[in-house]
């Protein structure tokens, strides 16, 4: 696997550190801006819409850039707005902060998939996904806590300002390993026309269905797994770290299985992944107050969230080849309308009276939604595989 692969994922590391940093910060955030935590929730799902409108955005403001021109730039918003947020005087300037970072995260999303997948040979793809993929299930094992630790010794913005050193390092990392013509085919301009009509797919469009509800259906449990571990498993604060970094390792194991499934296997990894997603959430739900069962199943949940990802990642490509790089872009946006709505949806659950157990309720549910859109595109694959009907058949069968 080329170097370039790897330093794109310590990319999204430290930016997918900040993505999901906040569901270990939420308490802290809550009582310094003053709000709710179901309202502190809601800067999740700012930085998703920043995300969702970001990524076919940016994907086109930088169609013909220089990859690595391109990379580098949105990395230095990426940090002018985390300092920005780090000194923000209140909660809705860091809303809007949360907004920025996540347009350029985004963008550099999309341009990093496209890069890594132009680097290595039509077998590898996958696996070069799941590496870059692999930075942010690396940020929720290791950046996601040491985030919290920090909040818990420092503040909230104590990590932000670590978010926003970390990434100028990979900022750096950027400029020496990503040459200029990284991921590009010649000096042959893209056509946002063409890629535009590469993407009129029926079977694409159901396929960022399936990401948005996959995707939904582990962020809605895990956004709020910190008030669930403690004001209901009862588990102390200082452990909530560990439990954040046991879900991030069960993640990585997940990609490192997905990965090496979905090249020839992409609807089954999906299928058995959302149904183990699904039963996962369900138990979680049913055994909340179990110390014991709760350590064991946010593993699980890990495994269940993220073995469906190098194929939901990688599927898309071979959908619409002919799109590199909207066709990246508008699946990075497909997961973060998963990431906008379901804290939306579990935060709506909690202040309906619910309970913070009901988001591992409303995560089953979109799992099983998910499902069923995999079932459909296994019915399509088969329609357009299946041989046509012989004109002279249909003939004798009119007569």
């Amino acid at each position: 696997m080329p170097i370039a692969v790897y330093i794109l994922g310590l990319g999204i590391f430290t930016q997918g550190t900040s993505e999901f940093m906040l569901s270990g910060l939420l308490p802290g955030m809550a009582a310094d801006l003053g709000v709710s935590i179901p309202q502190a929730g809601l800067l999740i799902s700012a930085f998703a819409i920043g995300m969702v409108v970001g990524a076919p955005l940016l994907a086109v403001a930088t169609l013909n850039l220089p990859r690595r021109t391109a990379l580098v730039w949105l990395q230095a918003v990426f940090v002018a707005a985390h300092i920005a947020g780090a000194l923000a005087p209140g909660y809705g300037f860091l809303f809007a902060t949360r907004i920025v970072s996540a347009l350029a995260y985004a963008g550099f999303w999309g341009v990093a998939v496209a890069t890594a997948v132009t680097l290595v040979p039509e077998s590898a793809k996958s696996r070069a996904v799941a590496v870059v993929a692999g930075g942010l299930t690396l940020a929720t094992i290791v950046g996601v806590p040491a985030g919290t630790v920090l909040s818990q010794h420092a503040s909230w913005r104590a990590a932000f300002w670590a978010v926003a050193g970390a990434t100028v390092a990979s900022l750096v990392c950027t400029l020496i390993a990503v040459r200029a013509d990284h991921g590009r085919p010649g000096d042959v301009p893209r056509s946002v026309r063409a890629e535009l009509r590469g993407m009129a797919r029926p079977q694409l469009w159901l396929s960022y269905a399936i990401t948005a509800f996959t995707f939904g259906a582990v962020i809605v449990t895990f956004s709020y797994l910190a008030p669930l571990l403690t004001d209901v498993t009862g588990i102390g604060e200082k452990w909530v770290p560990a439990l954040l970094a046991l879900f991030g390792a069960g993640g990585l194991l997940g990609l490192v299985i997905g990965g090496r499934t979905a090249h020839a296997h992409p609807l089954a990894t999906l299928g058995w992944g959302l149904g183990a997603l699904a039963a996962v959430s369900v138990l979680l739900a049913l055994a909340a107050h179990s110390a014991i069962a709760v350590i064991a199943l946010v593993f699980l949940l890990g495994i269940a969230g993220y073995v469906t990802n190098p194929a939901l990642q990688s599927r898309v490509f071979t959908l619409a080849p002919d799109a590199p790089t909207l066709v990246g872009a508008t699946n990075t946006a497909a997961f973060n309308v998963g990431n906008t709505l379901a804290p939306l949806l579990g935060g709506l659950a909690i202040d309906a009276g619910l309970g913070y157990t009901s988001v591992a309720w409303v995560g089953a549910g979109l799992a099983a939604v998910g499902f069923a859109g995999v079932l459909g595109a296994a019915r399509m694959r088969r329609n357009a595989s299946a041989p046509a009907e012989p004109l002279e058949s249909r003939t004798r069968a009119v007569s």
